[in-house]
């Protein structure tokens, strides 16, 4: 089982902030890159890894109906 590599900007920290940070960077790269690009797939994973899914499903519910407050 691997899971996201440690983040100094996260140090012995609350882990919300990070899990919301890794799912932003891993969109950002997505509309950079397009979607399904194999240089985003590490960051998915590290999203994945750390984020409740329940999360993961609201934020994506939201980013659908164009309400998600997250920039990338």
């Amino acid at each position: 089982l691997k899971t996201t590599p440690f983040d100094a900007r996260f140090p012995q920290t609350n882990q919300a902030k990070h899990c919301y940070t890794r799912y932003n960077e891993f969109h950002k790269c997505q509309a950079e890159n397009g979607e399904g690009a194999e240089e985003c797939e590490p960051l998915g994973k590290f999203y994945r890894a750390i984020c409740p899914q329940e999360w993961v499903e609201k934020w994506n519910e939201q980013r659908e109906e164009g309400t998600w407050a997250g920039r990338y």
